[in-house]
């Protein structure tokens, strides 16, 4: 007796031990599965993010201004965010609920077969619901991801032009349209709550189980305890966690349905080619090129335009608004391709070159140009390889902005906020000035890019196009409204209604007294200047 007390106490123990090293165990590796599952899926989530980003940035320019930025921006964050949640979660439980109804799949066998097999020939009858239910889930999500992005494009909108708003007085009417658009996506949260209630089939397999286990035991053929195990067991069933969670991954699929669209999607412009000429002349020509926006081809913003623009020579484009000038711009940095004719550099077609090489080598500054929320030294090397602080100074200086630079407490570190809103419209425009110069573009096209500048910083980079030194090795075109500040210009072309009407030196459009001189009496002191540079100083008019 006494043996066998002691047998018993040394197998208690044993057990505790083994306990004792089992649960560490099992809470470690359940800790180390979740570790991993976890790291796996943060990876995954990060590196789609980037590939879906990757692929939007590198789509058309048409694709930005058929899309909205909003809808962009709400499709790539939380769309894919909703995906990762339901992998994360969602799909690591429904596969762990599989394995677990199959193991109760296998009690329930072998309590009653005749049950077990009523499950089997009703499961597809069950499985109907989240087949056409996780349909309507995904095209639920889909529409509720839209419409959350349609609110994301009111508020972008709204802040980034939060003067304006400010200006009209407008808070409460911004405000009550970001709601607006807030209760459409309510509405569609609405339907989709009440969708997920539907259980009608969930309920009559159970009535079915309990009929029919019913039925077996009056026969006999099961006992009572055995239908209340089985029915503990089915309620266990995978079937009913398929139920529960097929919605869910059906849903996260909608949801991320424009990232993928995004992924897959094409540009609709010819890949850039492999040309990159270690001597490159900078000689850029426009041959007979016709150009419309979409796929509208009647109406025509370019209508057969054919100039070229030499090196070591200053070209001034010139014209009323809306004749096709910022157009001529968007075609010579590849922006769109021409519906007719080429766009040439060096006598090859743009497309041929290398993406990367014909953007340093043709560089634009616009009127109201785009700096990033990060320091203004990083804005000036925005793009290039390395930031060397030597070349950042030194295009600085071309352009007059290294004195304002330098009063400011953190000099070149300072950061130029948000779409540069720390620094004035002019500073801006310098800024954006020395980014073109720093890599010393073969051609160099400025669009009305002087209009904010100060008068010392005009004056300064009128020296930097003018001059001998500079003029050699690049090509510039010069775009403005003050046609004054063209006057130095080789070579003046004049556009009206997509066509180019006039060209010649300033002095002989003058003369011309045709469409230039028109535009130029428009201006302040442009009838006076027309008529002192017309012979012995009379107007013909």
């Amino acid at each position: 007796f006494l043996s066998q007390t002691l047998l018993l106490e040394r197998a208690k123990v044993g057990v505790m031990i083994d306990i004792c090293f089992l649960i560490p165990l099992s809470a470690t590796t359940e800790l180390l599965c979740d570790f991993l599952y976890n790291k796996v899926m943060n990876r995954f989530h990060t590196r789609f993010q980037a590939s879906v980003f990757r692929s939007v940035v590198r789509q058309e320019i048409g694709f930005f201004s058929t899309n909205r930025t909003g809808d962009i921006t709400s499709h790539i964050s939380s769309g894919i965010d909703s995906m990762s949640e339901a992998l994360s979660h969602d799909l690591s439980l429904l596969m762990w609920y599989l394995l677990r109804g199959i193991c109760y799949y296998a009690m329930m066998l072998w309590i009653s077969v005749p049950l077990a097999l009523f499950i089997i020939v009703t499961l597809p009858f069950i499985l109907l619901l989240p087949k056409f239910s996780g349909k309507f889930y995904q095209r639920l999500a889909t529409e509720v991801q839209e419409s959350l992005a349609r609110a994301n494009e009111v508020a972008m909108e709204t802040f980034q032009a939060i003067p304006t708003v400010r200006s009209f007085a407008n808070e409460d009417g911004a405000a009550q349209c970001y709601e607006k658009k807030l209760q459409e996506t309510y509405k569609l949260n609405k339907v989709e709550a009440v969708a997920y209630g539907a259980s009608i089939l969930q309920l009559a397999l159970k009535v079915g189980v309990l009929y029919y286990g019913g039925y077996l035991v009056t026969q006999g053929k099961l006992t009572s305890g055995a239908l209340v195990t089985f029915v503990l067991q089915e309620g266990e069933l995978s079937t009913v966690v398929l139920l529960s969670y097929y919605p869910s991954m059906q849903k996260a699929v909608g949801s991320s349905e424009k990232a993928f669209e995004y992924m897959d999607r094409t540009p609709q412009i010819k890949p850039s080619g492999t040309l990159a000429p270690t001597n490159l002349e900078g000689c850029m020509e426009l041959k007979d090129v016709s150009f419309s926006y979409g796929n509208n081809g009647n109406s025509l913003v370019l209508k057969g335009v054919s100039f070229k623009l030499c090196p070591g020579t200053v070209t001034a484009l010139v014209g009323p608004s809306g004749c096709g000038k910022s157009t001529v711009v968007a075609l010579l940095q590849r922006f769109y391709e021409p519906r007719e004719g080429q766009v040439l550099l060096d006598d090859e077609d743009l497309n041929k070159y290398e993406h990367h090489f014909l953007h340093q080598k043709v560089a634009l500054v616009s009127q109201d140009p785009v700096l990033f929320a990060r320091s203004l030294g990083a804005n000036i090397a925005y793009g290039l390889q390395e930031q060397c602080e030597e070349k950042v100074i030194q295009a600085s200086q071309q352009v007059g902005v290294h004195r304002f630079i330098s009063t400011m407490s953190h000099g070149y570190d300072t950061n130029a906020g948000e779409a540069g809103k720390q620094i004035s419209g002019g500073q801006k425009q310098g800024i954006a000035l020395a980014r073109a110069l720093i890599r010393n573009p073969k051609v160099l096209i400025l669009d009305d890019a002087t209009s904010a500048l100060d008068t010392d910083s005009q004056k300064l980079l009128e020296e930097e196009i003018y001059k001998e030194e500079t003029r050699r090795r690049r090509t510039v075109l010069l775009i403005s409204h003050r046609l004054r500040s063209v006057k130095r210009a080789n070579l003046i072309l004049v556009m009206e209604d997509g066509e180019i009407r006039e060209r010649g030196t300033y002095e002989e459009l003058v003369e011309k007294k045709g469409l230039f001189c028109q535009l130029l009496r428009k201006q302040p002191n442009g009838a006076e200047e027309g008529r002192s540079s017309s012979p012995n100083g009379n107007n013909r008019n």
